[in-house]
């Protein structure tokens, strides 16, 4: 029944003639066709308790996360930096709070359990990824549109680092910014999805936000530790050396 919901914005846009209906019925039917069987992976998963296919499932999510990051780039790094810098920065950071929260909040038995590492980590990485791609995206275009005033300062003696500093910033208030108005929303705006999913299985209101809570500080720490990682990773690349912008270092289909 609630599909009709779906079906019926299908026709508001052959109405108004938005030409999207194609695409909303295709992204309704692969996100069902996704969801079942990612459930059946979970279900082998958790049955099996095992560190190694544990391992492989996030080492997974991560892997198309990192792609997901490479596709929301207008101005994307030449090479493998395109797609390894997003990766390896979302990974890092998601990993770490992920083993974080196992080994000291949480605490299943095993540390490992996929019925706990996988559901959160992929919260924090969802998150994460979206940070790391606004970050790296405003970076690339800031420092296109800014090019001029970032050589000027370089030539008056600025390092790369203190030249590029206002897109710095920039990048990273755009990647943090996202997490901070869910912060700020959450309870008296919205109620997030673990939070109501908990108390419609019957927790307590009062476990179930403290769970709420939990997510959102390890959410706000993955974002900002991958983020600040790879924006900077990003200045790092963009420059060299010698103190120059490098601009050419960005995909040739996509540089100006």
């Amino acid at each position: 029944m609630a599909s009709v919901l779906v079906l019926i914005n299908a026709g508001l846009s052959l109405i108004f003639g938005l030409k999207i209906h194609r695409s909303l019925l295709i992204a309704a039917v692969r996100m069902v066709v996704q969801l079942t069987l990612i459930g059946l992976v979970l279900t082998a998963l958790f049955s099996l308790v095992s560190p190694l296919w544990t391992g492989l499932a996030l080492f997974a999510m991560i892997l198309f996360a990192g792609q997901e990051i490479m596709q929301r780039q207008d101005r994307r790094l030449s090479g493998w930096w395109s797609f390894g810098l997003g990766t390896g920065c979302m990974m890092m950071s998601s990993v770490l709070v992920t083993v974080f929260a196992l080994l000291t909040a949480i605490r299943p038995s095993p540390w490992y359990d996929p019925r706990y590492a996988i559901p959160l980590l992929g919260m924090i990485l969802g998150n994460c990824m979206t940070g790391i791609a606004l970050g790296l995206n405003t970076l690339t275009t800031s420092l296109m549109l800014r090019r001029s005033s970032v050589e000027a300062q370089l030539m008056l003696g600025a390092t790369r680092w203190g030249a590029a500093a206002p897109v710095t910033r920039d990048a990273l208030r755009s990647a943090l910014m996202p997490t901070i108005n869910s912060m700020s929303a959450t309870g008296l705006v919205s109620l997030p999805g673990m939070m109501t999913g908990q108390i419609l299985s019957g927790v307590p209101p009062v476990e179930a936000v403290k769970y709420q809570i939990l997510v959102m500080f390890l959410i706000a720490g993955g974002t900002g530790f991958g983020a600040v990682a790879a924006v900077l990773g990003g200045v790092y690349r963009l420059t060299d050396a010698r103190h120059r912008v490098r601009l050419d270092r960005l995909a040739a289909s996509q540089a100006i």
